[in-house]
């Protein structure tokens, strides 16, 4: 009993002391940050005024010229998909260990999609503007190496995932690498693939909204440019159309998953 009674004690005392610390860090955050709640409830008025008086309610007249803006951020996201998908399905057979045809192989893409990966698609962006200028060449190509760094981390891991007792029986049968792949791994892989491509389309079109904020085209550049021209009833509208689009693409990617999964 005695020891059981240390043990509680022990962990409530540790329990204390990681609250005090987290507490004490949240301060010194606020401190260095300058945040202060007085600040932000003095601010509140401001922005009533302007959420009601400058961007509400929405310019429905702009809905017509924002739709072509509208269908360049759907493009993007759908292109930089299933081009990043592409890519990275390639990449990730050689990322798993499961599937690598050398473990030297697997460090060298796993370490190169992690620079991809770890570099923000604003900074991609403002890159590829200086090179191709502001258009939607910048979002698509942004949109595909996020696609690219972000899927093959995924499409690995899933692959690592796999069972690998079908694979051990073909490798019994004396079957060749490409019908290992094509027969034991990639049915059990497709699934996974499916899901997270879908979701990878998810991200995207809701990155191209940032990407087009800063050259990339789509709405993004729409809105930028309203904000610019003090159009705010504009970009009203056009948050409610990113809105639309957004919750459409989850749920017609949501249907799709259950229907092919």
């Amino acid at each position: 009993m005695a020891e059981i009674k240390d043990i509680r004690k022990t962990k409530r005392l540790q329990t204390i002391l990681i609250l005090v610390f987290i507490c004490g860090l949240t301060v010194w955050s606020a401190i260095g940050t300058d945040f202060s709640f007085y600040e932000v409830f003095s601010g509140i008025g401001l922005i009533s005024n302007f959420v009601f008086l400058d961007l509400l309610p929405p310019d429905i007249s702009a809905s017509n010229s924002l739709l072509e803006a509208i269908l360049e951020t759907l493009y993007m996201g759908f292109v930089g998909m299933v081009v990043g998908a592409g890519i990275a399905l390639v990449l990730s057979f050689l990322a798993a260990s499961t599937t690598t045809p050398h473990p030297v192989i697997k460090v060298a893409v796993r370490a190169f999609t992690s620079i991809i990966r770890n570099i923000p698609g604003l900074i991609w962006a403002l890159i590829l503007v200086a090179s191709y200028g502001i258009g939607v060449t910048v979002g698509t190509l942004s949109l595909i190496l996020g696609s690219v760094g972000f899927l093959t981390r995924v499409f690995a891991d899933t692959l690592e995932e796999i069972d690998t007792g079908k694979i051990e029986a073909l490798h019994a049968t004396g079957s060749n690498y490409f019908q290992i792949l094509a027969q034991g791994v990639f049915p059990q892989f497709f699934p996974g693939f499916v899901a997270w491509s879908l979701y990878n389309l998810e991200l995207n079109i809701r990155a191209s909204t940032i990407i087009g904020m800063v050259g990339g085209g789509g709405i993004g550049f729409a809105i930028q440019k309203g904000i610019k021209l003090f159009q705010y009833k504009e970009v009203s509208m056009a948050i409610i159309l990113v809105l639309i689009l957004i919750l459409s693409t989850e749920f017609l990617t949501s249907k799709i998953r259950e229907r092919i999964i």
